[in-house]
């Protein structure tokens, strides 16, 4: 099977070589997916992408081989699901591959925000400033609470190290687990009990419609004077502008942000032609990411919560299982498909855990 590789850093590739069997052949481009740079390869049969790489059903016309498509996250609003499925293309995606990895980034986002650890440092690299300001001042996280938005396996390990700093746990999730709250110590309750009790609001959760700012200016309205928000899951979850607001108001004291509204605008000016449909709407993003980056109160960082060695291994070992199981059964071992079903079956008034 000829497969397309993209988004590929030297790493992944040396050891997508070392481990994908040799009856297929790969070929890697290290920017996102665009039909033209496949022009003169109509053989491919199946893609390996990430993230960046926005793919609906006109963008693989051309690809008449294409059977299928797998995607190295978790995330898949990237692909247009349904296009795809029904132009009889297999969809595989990676579940889980760092359930410690991101929630260990996102404590880490935590601890920087309310320590204001980035804004002293700063000032000692920029300006060798050792004084102690008093904007450096921040909290203890000892008895404070934080609310876990989402109890899946990335929410869950997030409230076993928030019990390791002594934090009262509160959750919210459509499909609650009582054996795991009594095991862990934390109690289930509504979003907007979670919103209004909460110091620290952690979002834990995938981008579907009914996720779709999810945390909008009715929720921050809702939320503790000063209380800070991470989010390490898909960006367009929170209402940028309503944050922007809420932010400049102080009624949000501060966010720690691994992902962005539009972040691939951001990334890739070239999606302007790509998507040149939606040029307002990232124009718009681009404008209020940009505001929010240059925010005293905020650290953004550029979608690397899953980014370790070994959460990266267990990607790409994943992916290539997606494409070992189609290739035996014509199924990927991680189907999309076969996940929005069971996410169909959840209750449809709020998100689905991650």
């Amino acid at each position: 099977m000829n497969i397309a590789f993209f988004e590929v850093k030297n790493e992944e590739k040396e050891y997508i070589i070392q481990h994908l069997p040799h009856k297929h052949t790969a070929l890697f481009f290290t920017e996102p997916f665009k039909p033209e740079l496949l022009k003169d390869h109509a053989d491919i049969a199946a893609l390996s992408v990430f993230v960046q790489s926005h793919i609906n059903a006109s963008d693989i016309a051309a690809l008449p081989n294409l059977k299928l498509i797998t995607t190295r996250s978790t995330g898949f609003d990237h692909l247009n699901i349904s296009e795809l499925s029904q132009n009889g293309i297999a969809l595989g995606y990676v579940p889980g591959y760092g359930d410690n990895t991101v929630a260990e980034f996102a404590f880490g986002l935590l601890l920087a925000v309310c320590r204001k650890i980035t804004k002293a440092n700063a000032r000692i690299r920029l300006d060798g400033d050792f004084e102690i300001h008093e904007d450096y001042e921040g909290f203890d996280l000892l008895g404070k609470t934080i609310g876990i938005v989402g109890t899946g396996r990335i929410g869950t390990h997030m409230i076993r190290i928030a019990n390791g700093f002594g934090m009262r746990v509160l959750a919210y999730d459509p499909m609650p687990k009582p054996e795991l709250s009594h095991e862990m110590n934390f109690t289930y309750t509504s979003l907007d009990n979670v919103l209004a009790q909460s110091d620290i609001v952690s979002l834990h959760v995938p981008y579907f419609e009914q996720t779709h700012h999810l945390i909008n200016k009715n929720a921050f309205s809702k939320m503790k004077q000063g209380a800070i928000l991470i989010n390490t899951s898909r960006g367009a979850v929170v209402d940028t502008a309503a944050m922007l607001e809420a932010l400049q108001t102080r009624k949000l004291g501060g966010a720690g942000i691994d992902v962005l509204e539009g972040e691939e605008y951001i990334t890739d000016e070239r999606s302007f032609i790509l998507y040149g449909k939606q040029a307002d709407q990232s124009v718009k993003n681009i404008a209020e990411n940009l505001v929010l980056v240059d925010m005293p109160n905020v650290i953004v960082t550029p979608h690397i919560a899953f980014y370790t060695k070994e959460a990266l291994y267990r990607i790409l070992d994943t992916d290539m299982k997606n494409i070992a199981s189609f290739a035996q059964t014509g199924k990927p071992a991680c189907d999309i498909m076969a996940s929005r079903r069971i996410v169909s079956s959840a209750p449809s008034s709020g998100p689905v855990a991650t």
